[in-house]
């Protein structure tokens, strides 16, 4: 189950899951490197012990602030890097963009649930229990604070809908692919 979370994310990268990719991404890409920790932190067995030392590592050299207990789906996309902090109570589904300077967190209770092929730009808060619908696009800067629906392209302080034309039209790469070949 790692290999293949760690496969989604090199294929949201980069499209492809061989290792001369995997070498290439894992060296030249932070987002993908910390993914790749994190991935292994979160998985069951000797995996963590060996793998939770480095991921506290990544994520003070990167500012990549996600828990290994928070649940996160296939295909996770940091964009640039971060920095960003994820609050260990939000849900992530498959697919998920992440841009840096993004917050998503609680002060009480949970945090988000973020749903599939959703595109969250840089500089957004998501506050609270909010609910992020299946292809949304959270535009850059933006505060959420009350529920997104699927298909919706949302943007402003506070986070307002505003058209349903091109639902998650930025997630490229998306797994599972539909051509199961690997390079």
């Amino acid at each position: 189950m790692v290999i293949q979370l760690i496969k989604s994310d090199l294929f949201r990268y980069s499209g492809r899951t061989d290792w001369r990719t995997l070498i290439r991404h894992y060296f030249c890409n932070r987002g993908f490197r910390f993914s790749c920790w994190l991935r292994l932190a979160a998985a069951p067995g000797i995996w963590r012990k060996l793998a939770y030392p480095m991921y506290l590592w990544q994520k003070h050299r990167s500012g990549i602030i996600i828990s290994p207990r928070t649940p996160i789906g296939y295909g996770l996309y940091i964009g640039h890097g971060g920095p960003l902090i994820i609050n260990s109570s939000a849900r992530l589904g498959n697919n998920v963009n992440l841009s840096p300077y993004t917050v998503i967190g609680a002060n009480n209770g949970s945090a988000a649930t973020i749903g599939d092929n959703v595109y969250i730009g840089p500089n957004c808060n998501l506050i609270e229990n909010v609910c992020i619908g299946d292809n949304a696009t959270i535009g850059a800067g933006s505060v959420v604070t009350k529920n997104i629906p699927a298909n919706a392209t949302a943007a402003g302080n506070y986070a307002k809908v505003l058209n349903f034309q091109n639902p998650g039209q930025f997630i490229h790469n998306r797994w599972p692919p539909i051509n199961q070949h690997d390079s």
